[in-house]
């Protein structure tokens, strides 16, 4: 026999499910209707008249946020001292391009009245005026010499359509929105009032459908500013019988009151942003009313919601169990026969997904096809230091590393660049091609045993090899072998030449860093040895580094994060550890003076990209490497480094964190060091930070003590240096993507910065 199917077991338990707290829902509402009918309808109205409110202070705010753009904005400052005669021509239509602006379907403004009692002008939509002749001059201007410098009042709507026909104004008083110019000022001589028709704010009074509610605004003195009958507006609240005002006195409330001998409810709401008043006057008959249908309401619905419930219950359980009569459907193509002999659905489902899980191992290694990725990125993060050199090790082993990193005695690094592409058959961007073919070849000529999987940095193929063999000779055999059928390899099937750089083999792989650095020290001496060489970095130097210790650039990242984040903890720490790793070493005084100086410019670099003048951090004579360099033990170092610049840092940094102006500096420096290879200008700033171009120029121009465009043609020359320098980028393709139209245009400006030509500068640094 089988047994009942799990369909049908869903749908019953659905009904019964639905039909007990529909049964007692129905009880229940029955019970508590009457007592919570008054609440319920309270609430309601409160809500009202909280969306009521709501929507008209959006539009007030919309408003009050327009005007202020405009009160800021640098034409109506240019106006305020301006006669605006027949020759003001263009700054009148400026001037009256930013208030019609203003008018929006958003704002309902319908007009905007600008006035300057200095210098005897008054500007709205129909054109210029004098104001000593304007009709309603004196009421106007009376709002100047007010105790207040903005506020919303309700005015005439005549004193704005004087010259023009008696119908212009669609509404007999309009709401203005007035501020005093120029803002800020002791002694105000004119302003600005935004005028929205009250009757344009009339369709935010609608109350519900069919509703008997009356809804109307009131003024912080009582006085109408919104209500269904337009004539009524501008009169005392008594004009509508309502004398009750004194019972206004809170944020909120609700009271009963008579009006016209009719009992009403009325709720209300005050205003914080303005002190309007929101009220609603609901007639008493009408919440009664109800009471009597619950009953009947209740039973029918209750009844009709079973109904429903098992209509649903039903449907739902069909389409709940869609999913698994098409699992089963599925189970019984592939083995017929199955549902029937089962009696329950999921332990046919249950057989299914167990074969799923024996799939596992093939996702796996689709998985392990994308590991090589990662493991590729990660290595080459790791040749560039921009890892922690603590996790290295592990992650490392994370990565199928481990057992060759426990097996090496000794390790180096290779660094292997083509050679000049002249006088061959390639051009120069076919040079990712014959990366990618040179980095298939190192994979088959070199067993994984010993080396990394290379990877492609900057041009540069770069190598981890290492071997067990603890003694020094062979490795390098070792090593020289491979550069030798590298060589002859790629001189054979690519007939290019390669030059390769080897570091100096090193024991702990934390060492990977300082490494990759010196194979590529090695390469650079192919200026001087040729093409198609192997320089070892032990041959240059007598085999040592320029500097007895290693520079802690690690620590001195994190001592930057650290400033540009202005925790003054950190940074105090971070310097702290900074000098220990510099000090730790026995050196002479000069020796210690270049790491010491490498960290100052490092300091001074990030002041300069950070848009920070250095005379806001020193005022005093001379310069700081002066200072830096008289100082004689290490906690004046150490201290002179903190109050003199690291601390002023800080400051500044902690300053910027709360300042707009600094959001908006640090939004156009970003776009700068993100885009300065477009044709990015001002305007596109403007445009993707939603700011006015001359607002953006002001506020950069005023925070990092240069133009916009300075600073986007110093940090377009400071890549070109930096390229020049670590690349060997022709000067064409780097005049190219710093957007210069020609290469010669570019070779000037360079000369004209520098003092010597592109190619001058390249050689001086090499």
């Amino acid at each position: 026999m089988r047994s009942i199917s799990y369909l049908t077991k869903m749908t019953v338990f659905g009904c019964l499910l639905a039909m007990l707290p529909v049964l007692f829902i129905g009880w229940f509402s029955y019970a508590t209707s009457t007592k919570e009918v008054q609440k319920h309808v309270n609430e309601g109205k409160m809500q009202l008249l909280y969306q009521i409110n709501a929507n008209v202070e959006q539009i007030l705010t919309t408003v009050n946020h327009t005007l202020n753009q405009v009160v800021n904005s640098t034409v109506l400052k240019s106006a305020l001292n301006s006669p605006l005669t027949v020759s003001d021509f263009n700054l009148y239509d400026n001037l009256r391009n930013e208030m019609l602006h203003m008018q929006t379907f958003d704002t309902r403004l319908e007009d905007v009245l600008l006035v300057n009692e200095k210098q005897d002008w008054l500007v709205k939509n129909s054109g210029l005026y004098r104001l000593s002749e304007y009709k309603y001059a004196e009421p106007i201007s009376s709002a100047i010499h007010g105790p207040v410098s903005a506020a919303w009042t309700l005015n005439p709507s005549e004193w704005f359509y004087s010259e023009e026909s008696a119908n212009g104004a669609i509404c007999p008083y309009s709401i203005s929105l007035v501020k005093k110019l120029p803002v800020g000022g002791l002694e105000p001589y004119g302003l600005v009032m935004a005028n929205i028709p009250s009757c344009s704010l009339q369709a935010q009074l609608q109350s519900d459908s069919g509703s008997a509610d009356t809804i109307m605004v009131l003024d912080e003195n009582n006085r109408i500013l919104l209500h269904p009958d337009r004539s009524l507006i501008g009169q005392p609240a008594a004009a509508v019988g309502f004398t009750d005002t004194d019972l206004l006195s809170l944020s909120s409330g609700q009271f009963k009151t008579s009006l016209d001998k009719r009992e009403y409810a009325v709720s209300y709401y005050r205003s914080p942003y303005n002190g309007w008043i929101y009220l609603s006057f609901t007639p008493l008959s009408s919440l009664t009313h109800e009471s009597s249908k619950i009953g009947l309401y209740t039973l029918l619905v209750c009844l009709f919601i079973l109904l429903l419930m098992a209509l649903i219950a039903w449907i739902g359980s069909k389409r709940m169990y869609s999913p698994i009569r098409k699992l089963l459907k599925m189970v019984e193509d592939r083995l017929p026969g199955t549902e029937r002999r089962k009696t329950n659905e999921f332990q046919v489902i249950g057989e299914q997904i167990h074969r799923l899980f024996q799939s596992n191992s093939k996702l796996e290694e689709q998985a392990h096809q994308h590991l090589k990725q990662a493991r590729t990125f990660y290595l080459v993060r790791a040749y560039q230091g921009q890892t922690r050199l603590g996790e290295l090790p592990g992650r490392l082993e994370g990565f199928g590393y481990g057992d060759r990193l426990a097996g090496w005695s000794q390790m180096a690094v290779m660094t292997l660049q083509l050679d000049s592409l002249d006088q061959t058959r390639y051009e120069r961007r076919d040079i990712d091609l014959l990366l990618f073919a040179v980095h298939n070849m190192i994979e088959e000529l070199v067993p994984p045993e010993q080396r990394f999987d290379p990877v492609a940095i900057d041009q540069t193929v770069v190598l981890l090899c290492g071997s067990p063999d603890s003694d020094r000779g062979i490795f390098n055999s070792m090593l020289y072998g491979i550069t030798e059928d590298m060589q002859s390899n790629i001189r054979s099937y690519l007939g290019l030449s390669v030059s390769i750089g080897l570091s100096l083999p090193f024991e702990s792989i934390k060492q990977l860093p300082i490494a990759y650095r010196e194979g590529l020290d090695a390469l650079k001496h192919r200026l001087k040895l040729g093409e198609g060489i192997v320089v070892q970095y032990e041959h240059l130097n007598s085999g040592k580094h320029y500097l007895k210790t290693n520079y802690p650039a690690h620590s001195e990242s994190e001592l930057i994060d650290a400033i540009k984040l202005a925790d003054a903890d950190k940074a105090r720490e971070g310097l702290s550890i900074f000098m220990r790793k510099v000090f730790a070493d026995e050196m002479t005084h000069q020796e210690y003076q270049i790491p010491l100086a490498r960290l100052l410019n490092s300091l001074i670099v990030v002041m300069q990209e950070s848009g920070i003048s250095l005379n806001k951090i020193r005022h005093s004579q001379g310069t700081l490497y002066e200072e830096m360099i008289e100082l004689g033990t290490v906690p004046e170092i150490e201290e002179w480094f903190w109050a003199n610049v690291i601390e002023p840092m800080l400051r500044i940094f902690a300053d910027r964190q709360s300042s707009q102006y600094q959001n908006i500096s640090e939004k156009i420096i970003d776009l700068v060091q993100k885009l300065y290879d477009t044709d990015l200008s001002l305007e596109e700033c403007a445009s993707r930070l939603n700011y006015n171009a001359n607002y953006l120029s002001s506020v950069f121009r005023k925070e990092t003590n240069v133009s916009f465009s300075e600073y986007l043609a110093a940090y377009r020359f400071g890549m070109a240096k930096k390229w020049l320098k670590e690349t060997d980028m022709p000067i064409k393709d780097i005049a190219a993507r710093l957007r210069y139209n020609n290469p010669q245009n570019f070779i000037r400006s360079f000369r004209k910065q520098e003092g010597m030509t592109p190619g001058q500068y390249r050689e001086k640094i090499s």
